[in-house]
């Protein structure tokens, strides 16, 4: 602990000031690089002494080699970066720019051959429709082949009821016919009849 005296009396821990012999070289050179912060000289050289600290520097050599070497390293990490984007500027060039370059040159190396100016024709407006507003006799194939299936299936029921159809002459009035069909295949047509 530093000691301060104060009024003859001297105090233990407080911060004072302390004297550093140095060259009057030295002494005139750290005034001078001060004043170009605007601090006092202490705030410099605590300043100082923190930066080298937390770059892990040493005053005499072995910085400048550090930083030396930090800044190739970032060079040569930069270089790197730069040569994948010159490659994927080249493979674009390659796959799409130069292509369509190729096209266009093309096709205007036909349009000066022709020597003609493209002839535009004419819009054909399309004629108003007004039949859509008259019915139509007409269905969908779906719904037509629907309509035969049933038809089928009706032609068919209407077979069997025929064909259970007997002629009954009674002896006395006039003959009738009868169908020979249970109750419950009756009822069923009944309600598929509804």
């Amino acid at each position: 602990m530093e000691k301060q005296i104060t009024n003859g009396r001297t105090k233990k821990g407080t911060s004072g000031y302390s004297n550093i012999t140095v060259k009057k070289e030295t002494a005139i050179r750290f005034r001078t690089y001060s004043k170009r912060f605007s601090k006092s000289h202490s705030e410099v050289l605590d300043g100082m002494i923190q930066y080298f600290k937390e770059n892990n520097l040493h005053p005499f050599g072995e910085g400048t080699k550090i930083i030396l070497d930090s800044i190739k390293k970032l060079e040569r990490q930069m270089m790197k970066k730069i040569d994948r984007l010159i490659a994927i500027i080249k493979n674009m060039e390659k796959t799409s720019i130069r292509p369509t370059y190729e096209m266009m040159l093309i096709l205007y190396e036909a349009y000066v051959k022709d020597g003609r100016k493209p002839r535009r024709e004419p819009v054909q407006l399309q004629e108003e429709r007004m039949d859509f507003l008259e019915p139509r006799n007409t269905v969908p194939k779906i719904e037509h082949q629907r309509i035969l299936r049933e038809f089928e299936s009706y032609k068919k029921r209407c077979n069997e009821i025929l064909n259970s159809v007997e002629k009954v002459e009674p002896m006395m009035g006039k003959p009738y016919l009868k169908i020979n069909m249970g109750i419950g295949v009756f009822e069923s047509l009944k309600y598929q009849l509804k």
